[in-house]
């Protein structure tokens, strides 16, 4: 995969100072220099818990929310449209201290994605990945659907 700049890298780590993220103490903390890959933290403080005293479940989604698309918007290019279509999160067992979450797309499947989408002109796409915390164990699980279409010629398509 081709390195991205550091300026749109820096872009991404702008991120960090979203202010949802800033509000529930979100942190992007590795960033691939391809941006095939994302490592994101949130710690438990006292205005990101919940009723009874765990992380909320909004800002454990909202920490997984944009990563696989960013990386798929990334890696195909301009050619390609890519959208958010299903997310959903499965809680495993409360989220205390300190938690963390990988997103990852290897090349291989870059590939594989681009070749079905430039036969089919489109298709619907599943990652899944782990929220661990502080011992490694899960505490949710997000499944992702990714929508990707071949971009057209005519403005009209790209709707």
């Amino acid at each position: 995969m081709k390195i991205i700049s550091w300026k749109k890298r820096f872009k991404i780590w702008l991120y960090n100072f979203y202010p949802p993220y800033i509000g529930a103490g979100i942190r992007i903390k590795k960033i691939a220099k391809d941006l095939s890959s994302f490592q994101v933290e949130m710690k438990l403080h006292f205005y990101n818990k919940n009723y009874v005293g765990v992380h909320f479940g909004g800002s454990l989604y909202s920490m997984c929310d944009p990563f696989f698309m960013l990386i798929l918007l990334e890696t195909l290019g301009s050619d390609y449209i890519v959208w958010d279509k299903v997310g959903a999160m499965t809680f495993v067992k409360p989220g205390k201290g300190k938690v963390t979450a990988s997103f990852s797309i290897p090349k291989e499947d870059i590939q594989r994605i681009r070749g079905e989408v430039d036969a089919k002109r489109k298709g619907e796409f599943h990652f899944t990945t782990h929220v661990y915390d502080e011992t490694n164990e899960i505490v949710a699980t997000l499944d992702k659907t990714i929508y990707i279409r071949k971009r057209g010629r005519l403005p009209l398509q790209n709707v």
